[in-house]
């Protein structure tokens, strides 16, 4: 059998032996009309009176956008918030469109354009967060886990904040989108540290599809409600890169309508487990380094034994990447082991630690091969996974080991999340 797989920016077509079985979640079509759902929402949204009745002339206002490595939708989404702004007095002097980066690379100038439309880029004023720039953050005292927080001054300087973001099942902090568009997106680099760091992480509460009682989303949501965001913006969408979905308004109301909606959807009931599951990372821009690449295989992590092995099928053209300190933290352990021992030292933080955690946490588990044009083998050996340059290959020569090998394909990667029929989906 022969299927195509999301795989940077062309796809892969990839062939598997008969009987593999092919793990999707129930197809949910796109709107007719995205603009005019898009609108709709604006004008009727949930626990909010509309965005035009939330401004007027003279307001300062950000709009925060996620960056590329994420799906959103932002040339779509954008260019409709700003007529409802303009539309109610707002001038375009007086708009903020700023990148919550995190701990990501800033955009180039090519990037910004692809991500946000000429039109955007040409007669707006974009800004990018940087994390590490003090002159860039104001303090908001701590959280209620005693950890301090800074945020972006110019959020905090506007009249009026808009979050926009994607919402889909999330590896550690149950879902994105909502409140993730202030912390990480717009926290000081401590800010993220202390939220990722080695226990959050390791709370049996920090994984896909859970909110309540999830430490590090608890503490997202604490620090975006002491902002006072002014109204969300978040969709969802499905394979095909359509918006299924806009949930507009109050930012909690209107995320966890968008969270219900996902869950109904991503969530995968299976009656067992697989010895094997190919997976991926949804393609371009999700796939553009093996950093983000660990969501996939986290989601494949979930419907295959213990012993058993992922192939995971990432572009990565920009390498695993450079920037950042994953590479570097990977290299420094030399072995999942003594990555574990490393990150759980006391004091220890660094940019990036969550990611190799849960790498290492999953490599204790089960095998993972790397398929990728954009890697030598030679860097993913280094980044403690194994290379893989033929996947057929790879299959058949696991099963003459094992001739009744149970092996399954999620496409859409981490947009499909499995769960044994005999525990909760989440």
């Amino acid at each position: 059998m022969t299927i195509n797989l999301p795989y940077g920016r062309e796809g892969l077509e990839l062939r598997l032996p008969e009987g593999t079985d092919i793990l999707r979640c129930a197809s949910v079509p796109g709107l007719g009309d995205e603009h005019a759902a898009l609108v709709r929402a604006l004008r009727e949204p949930i626990g909010s009176k509309p965005l035009r009745e939330l401004v007027k002339a003279g307001d300062k206002v950000v709009i925060v956008h996620s960056d590329i490595t994420r799906a959103t939708p932002n040339e779509r989404l954008l260019p409709v918030i700003l007529g409802e702004l303009l539309a109610a007095g707002v001038e375009r002097r007086d708009i903020v469109l700023l990148n919550g980066l995190g701990t990501h690379r800033p955009q180039t100038q090519a990037e910004l354009r692809k991500m946000l439309g000429d039109d955007v880029v040409d007669n707006y004023r974009c800004e990018q967060h940087n994390g590490n720039d003090d002159a860039q953050l104001v303090s908001l005292g701590t959280t209620s886990r005693g950890n301090p927080v800074r945020v972006n001054r110019l959020l905090l300087e506007s009249d009026v904040r808009i979050l926009t973001g994607f919402i889909e099942p999330h590896f550690f902090a149950g879902f994105s989108g909502g409140p993730k568009a202030v912390l990480p997106a717009l926290a000081g680099a401590e800010s993220v540290q202390t939220n990722h760091s080695f226990a959050m992480i390791g709370h049996p509460k920090a994984t896909w599809g859970v909110t309540q009682g999830n430490p590090v989303w608890e503490e997202i949501c604490e620090v975006a409600l002491k902002i006072k965001p002014t109204f969300l913006v978040n969709v969802t969408m499905n394979a095909s890169k359509q918006i299924t979905g806009v949930f507009a308004g109050e930012m909690l109301s209107a995320h966890r309508a968008g969270c219900e909606f996902v869950r109904s959807s991503a969530m995968l009931k299976l009656d067992h487990l697989y010895d094997v599951a190919i997976t991926t990372n949804g393609g371009y821009p999700l796939d553009q380094n093996l950093y983000q690449a660990i969501k996939g295989i986290s989601a494949a992590s979930r419907v295959v034994r213990e012993g058993g092995t992922i192939l995971v099928c990432a572009a990565c053209e920009d390498g695993l990447p450079d920037h950042g300190g994953y590479a570097r933290l990977l290299t420094q352990a030399g072995s999942p082991e003594r990555a574990l021992e490393m990150l759980a030292q006391p004091g220890f933080s660094e940019p990036d630690q969550w990611t190799v955690q849960i790498q290492a946490q999953i490599l204790l588990k089960q095998e993972v091969y790397v398929y990728s044009s954009g890697l030598t083998p030679e860097q993913i050996t280094k980044a403690l996974y194994k290379p893989c340059d033929d996947p057929l290959a790879l299959l058949e020569g696991l099963r003459r080991s094992n001739p009744g090998l149970r092996v399954c394909v999620l496409p859409e990667g981490p947009q499909t999340v499995g769960y044994l029929a005999k525990a909760s989906p989440t």
